[in-house]
């Protein structure tokens, strides 16, 4: 699967399409649609399935060096407001922020990133490893695993320094009985 031919499924879905149109009204820096919302969206072109189906959230990183908790919250309030015509659940979350949660929430340490695609990176699958982001009239799309993974509907462990068994499993068995033909690879 080449990068246009991913794009043109991904944007199959209305939700990829208003996000990524509206994203630059967050005004917010090194802004991405990531992860499930675009593989889960190819998944379901190549399942038979309407785009949209099964997609928990919509996931939109960025950084921002103003780590304070008052900061994001405000970015999230926005980021609701925005969205909040479209139904379905947006998480929106500063990278820069990540390592000062993650640890007590997950029970691993989270070194700090730099920018948003370092967090892309650390996505415990290798499939979710995409992220988009609006430039201009056009998308750029960073995919360090490219498609592989996401085409031949494949689930294997991204072993970054983060990385929990329990998590990646927890995750491939949702995916697996939302998508029957998965193949999910052993951590």
């Amino acid at each position: 699967m080449t990068t246009d031919e991913f794009t043109a499924l991904m944007l199959r879905n209305r939700f990829n399409q208003i996000i990524l149109a509206r994203l630059h009204q967050l005004k917010l820096s090194d802004t991405w649609l990531v992860s499930g919302a675009l593989f889960q969206t190819v998944w379901n072109i190549l399942s038979d399935h309407r785009p949209e189906y099964g997609i928990k959230d919509y996931d939109i990183f960025y950084f921002d060096r103003d780590t304070s908790w008052q900061a994001e919250d405000a970015a999230i309030r926005h980021a609701n407001s925005l969205f909040a015509d479209l139904g379905v659940e947006i998480e929106l979350r500063n990278q820069a922020r990540v390592h000062l949660w993650y640890e007590e929430k997950f029970g691993a340490p989270y070194p700090p990133l730099s920018r948003s695609t370092e967090g892309i990176d650390r996505f415990l699958q290798v499939n979710a490893q995409v992220g988009i982001q609006p430039d201009g009239a056009r998308l750029h799309v960073y995919a360090p695993s490219g498609f592989d993974d996401i085409e031949q509907m494949r689930v294997r462990p991204n072993l970054t320094p983060n990385f929990q068994v329990a998590r990646y499993e927890e995750k491939a068995r949702r995916w697996k009985a939302l998508w029957p033909p998965l193949a999910i690879e052993p951590a």
